[in-house]
């Protein structure tokens, strides 16, 4: 039996290393009561050594910092991958879709050509040049101000041009999802844009790792009532997907 202040030590560190934990989870791993993890986290909270979430905690970490694209690109990948070929299933030939720039969109990407017929559009010329030699997918590309960060295209041209289509799908990535603040990304020209490709599709599906469960980043973009499918990766706290399905949204839960 460790010593509470050795127990708190451990619980930030298994933070650190992966990003998130339940209360039921380091209740088991410490071999404490869950209300004894409950009030370690509340301390912890205090000194600003993590946040807490809904049933559980965060790792805590500026959230508004946003990395750049090829230092994000690999990570998660195994949840990437498969949050990917779970939203491919939801694609038919001949579909509209609008892409959002992201990593795990362009997993998505990835598993395009086994489609035909598809109308993709997209702010993201990673995507774009993914999708160059596919011959299953017309690729429009909305133009606007290159953002080198995450290699996507925002601004006024981007969200006007985006303005004048209509789609079937649009494949939403987000850097946080809380059930209280919604949809948030740490850039405002990348939420303008997101806020638009919401506007103008038939269905909202949003594609993201467990990780941005909890996290709250500078802008937001969408209420999480306005997603009609989301996928996630099987380490999401039930409280939070119980939350989005009793919010009407259609959760999809994979394993890695």
């Amino acid at each position: 039996m460790l010593y509470e202040e050795e127990r708190k030590l451990k619980i930030v560190k298994y933070l650190s290393k992966y990003s998130r934990a339940s209360v039921q989870e380091l209740s088991k791993l410490f071999q404490v009561s869950e209300s004894t993890v409950r009030r370690d986290l509340q301390e912890l909270e205090s000194a600003r050594l993590l946040k807490r979430t809904h049933g559980g905690a965060v790792c805590r970490e500026n959230y508004n910092f946003e990395p750049a694209f090829v230092d994000k690109a690999d990570q998660f990948r195994k949840e990437k991958e498969s949050i990917a070929k779970k939203a491919a299933e939801l694609i038919q030939d001949g579909d509209t879709l609008v892409i959002d720039s992201g990593t795990t969109t362009l997993y998505l990407a990835r598993e395009l050509k086994q489609f035909s017929g598809l109308k993709v559009v997209t702010n993201s010329i990673i995507l774009a040049q993914e999708l160059q030699n596919d011959e299953a997918a017309e690729v429009i590309v909305i133009g606007g101000v290159l953002r080198q960060n995450t290699r996507s295209l925002v601004g006024p041209i981007a969200e006007q041009t985006l303005g004048l289509l209509r789609v079937d799908k649009a494949f939403i990535g987000t850097n946080g999802m809380d059930l209280a603040s919604g949809l948030t990304t740490p850039n405002l020209s990348e939420a303008a844009v997101k806020r638009k490709m919401i506007a103008i599709a038939a269905q909202v599906i949003v594609l993201a790792d467990s990780t941005k469960i909890g996290r709250q980043a500078f802008a937001g973009f969408a209420d999480l009532a306005q997603v009609d499918t989301c996928i996630i990766d099987d380490k999401a706290p039930p409280d939070f997907i119980a939350g989005m399905r009793e919010l009407g949204t259609l959760v999809h839960v994979v394993s890695p």
